[in-house]
């Protein structure tokens, strides 16, 4: 059984019993979060296709931790002219485990 369930603005396959890396959520450590925006679930047997959303359908998560993503460098260059600039840019995720499909 998997479904499809929009969490912060993106769409995430999810399944029972798995972790996942997705934006940050506010909402404490050990804390459980319900999300009620599922497009798509699919059980064995049958697939559900939301418009947009499934009713009566929620996805229960467990929040494991909040952290940082790898840093991406951003470098800008143009040539003759001197300009050189450097960023850095680190993502804030949180690490989330599904606990049920309701």
């Amino acid at each position: 059984m998997f479904a499809v369930v929009d969490i912060a603005g993106q769409q995430i396959k999810v399944t029972e019993n798995a972790k996942y890396y997705v934006p940050k959520l506010n909402a404490n450590v050990e804390s459980e979060v319900v999300f009620d925006s599922v497009l798509l679930l699919n059980d064995d047997k049958s697939t559900k296709i939301g418009t947009p959303f499934i009713g009566g359908v929620k996805v229960h998560a467990k929040i494991l931790e909040h952290l940082k993503d790898d840093k991406v460098i951003v470098f800008k260059k143009k040539r003759r002219i001197s300009y050189k600039k450097t960023r850095g840019h680190r993502q804030s995720l949180t690490r989330i485990e599904i606990t049920k499909i309701v």
